[in-house]
């Protein structure tokens, strides 16, 4: 039985760390940068996201997921996840940077106007 467990373990170990197949190194790619949309219009990036949300039909506030392995095993578990499943954790994702992008530069959201009168003062 033990000797079962330790051919087990091994195939699993060696099956984790083979191609970047591990189920931590797959969900960690679906997180991504909010720079590369910051070239983008805000009303284009607003659209692009709604679409993708629409696709992956995921809510416009979709956030990367990741599942919680046994403690220190994440690097080996193999990612069992169907094609499916990784298309919308990776779609969340880029949603997520979407938002960190749109947020950062205040899209949709009016422009104050600037006023220069003396602190304290109320404007006319």
């Amino acid at each position: 039985m033990r000797w079962n467990m330790v051919v087990l373990v091994s195939c699993l170990t060696v099956a984790g760390c083979v191609g970047g197949t591990s189920m931590s190194e797959r969900q960690d790619e679906n997180v991504q940068s909010s720079l590369q949309y910051d070239d983008v219009p805000c009303d284009q990036l607003i659209a692009n996201r709604n679409t993708l949300a629409q696709q992956s039909s995921l809510p416009v506030t979709a956030k990367a997921s990741f599942s919680n392995p046994a403690m220190g095993l994440g690097p080996f578990t193999p990612d069992m996840r169907s094609k499916a499943q990784r298309d919308t954790d990776k779609a969340s994702g880029e949603i997520d940077a979407m938002n960190r992008s749109i947020e950062r530069r205040d899209c949709g959201k009016p422009k104050k106007k600037e006023s220069f009168g003396l602190p304290g003062s109320k404007p006319a």
